[in-house]
């Protein structure tokens, strides 16, 4: 409506249309005033470090420096350890006020505790010498095998490599600092450069290895998979992970499409996908997909903060109760199961049959009816987890390594990031350390997989 029409020449009934047309006029207006609530990481995907950090309540300075714990436990700060080196007895011998003899039988243990401290660290340097001759029967020349990893070539050992690798790739340590550090504290004297081609060759080494990890995601039941952002040659890149209790795999590709998932997979289908709904992660192979719970409650949180007051709130209670169903399952009867499960069904019915009014509420309630399917696939198998948060831990490391060092200069540095990441991942599910995981992994006689 251009100009407003002349009131007097309107009749009635055309009065009552303009009143209507204003009136949306007026929605519209308003609908475009209501401010949005703030994003945080309580109601959307924002991560907590980007988040509103509430300034701590001040305490007083006894407080302050008192750790919580620490005292009274035996030996300190810490428990004492199981097989100390050596043990320091100290007993007395005489009274120090009058001189008398005081029997060992008077005496007791009053205090106990360890002291502990590092021994001076030095390489350990072994010399090969490898004989030869000619054989004076045939006239071959003969060489001595050497032991398997005595090998000509570099002179750096398994332990040394895995220990740069641990230091660059689990820790963020820049070659010039790890250069310093190695020499400071292991004496260890190695250059920037070996150090580079070092890495080059620990590359090489856990092909094997991953290649395994590989084919255990593609023959896995179970994949849950997310994926983060990665610079790589000054670009953006996409770190995808794909994983499971037994087994990770890191990935990094110049595309978040669905092609990463087809390569990773090929023609394998699992029977579950563990995923949020970001598009690419919809067009999975898998049988039955488990939609990230954890992402639908901070959108509901996100919904109520909007001013939706019909469904957010009854879809967030939901999910909620599906929850703590989750975690005592195992403490159910089959039976029981089988009500609880039916019960929530009739409450999703329920509420996708509201009626809400505001925007942000009716997008979520649409969104529920394409995936009520999809949202409770973990009640009818106790083994698929409701959220995919063991994708974003097993990612999270990446992120903080991105922001700490900007990316990689190299497509090699990139793809032995993803490699270590994916050992270092399936090492820690079966117990080992970072540094425990690549050393199995560069022995050609051990093997990741049991």
């Amino acid at each position: 409506m251009e100009e407003l029409p002349d009131i007097k020449q309107l009749d009635a009934e055309a009065k009552d249309a303009l009143i209507v047309v204003l009136w949306s006029e007026v929605q519209k207006l308003s609908q475009q005033l209501v401010k949005k609530p703030k994003k945080t990481s309580q109601n959307s995907s924002l991560p907590p470090a980007k988040g509103f950090k509430a300034q701590i309540k001040s305490k007083d300075k006894a407080s302050e420096f008192k750790r919580a714990g620490s005292i009274g436990r035996e030996g300190g700060g810490r428990q004492l350890s199981e097989n100390p080196d050596q043990i320091i007895t100290a007993k007395i011998n005489n009274c120090e006020e009058c001189g008398t003899k005081l029997a060992l039988s008077l005496q007791q243990l009053i205090q106990r505790y360890d002291k502990i401290d590092i021994p001076p660290i030095q390489p350990v340097v072994t010399r090969v010498e490898r004989y030869g001759c000619t054989c004076p029967e045939c006239g071959q020349q003969q060489i001595a095998t050497v032991p398997v990893g005595m090998e000509p070539g570099s002179p750096f050992g398994a332990r040394i490599a895995a220990l740069v690798t641990t230091m660059r790739y689990g820790h963020g340590i820049s070659y010039c600092r790890m250069n310093k550090m190695l020499a400071e504290v292991f004496g260890l004297e190695i250059s920037e450069g070996a150090i580079a081609n070092l890495l080059l060759r620990v590359k090489e080494q856990l092909q094997s290895s991953v290649d395994g990890i590989v084919e255990s995601v593609r023959s896995s039941r179970l994949v849950c998979s997310d994926e983060t952002s990665a610079r790589v040659n000054g670009k953006n890149q996409w770190e995808w992970v794909f994983q499971n209790d037994q087994v990770c795999l890191h990935v990094i590709r110049p595309s978040r499409g669905g092609d990463v998932i087809r390569e990773v997979m090929e023609e394998n289908r699992p029977q579950v996908w563990v995923s949020d709904l970001f598009s690419a992660q919809k067009t999975h192979p898998a049988e039955g997909w488990q939609v990230c719970l954890a992402h639908q409650l901070r959108d509901c949180q996100y919904g109520i903060d909007a001013g939706d007051e019909i469904f957010s709130n009854q879809m967030k209670q939901i999910l909620l109760r599906a929850f703590v169903m989750h975690r005592r399952w195992s403490e159910l009867a089959v039976s029981t199961q089988a009500q609880y499960r039916l019960k929530l069904r009739r409450d999703l019915s329920l509420a996708l049959a509201l009626s809400p009014t505001q925007a942000d509420g009716v997008r979520l309630q649409n969104r529920y009816r394409d995936l009520r399917e999809h949202l409770f696939l973990f009640l009818e198998d106790s083994t698929i987890p409701p959220t995919n948060n063991s994708s974003e831990q097993a990612l999270r490391w990446s992120v903080i390594f991105r922001k700490v060092t900007n990316g990689f200069r190299s497509d090699w540095g990139r793809d032995l990031f993803a490699a270590v990441r994916s050992i270092v991942n399936t090492g820690k599910r079966q117990g080992l350390s970072a540094f425990e995981s690549i050393l199995v992994a560069l022995n050609p006689l051990e093997s990741l997989f049991p």
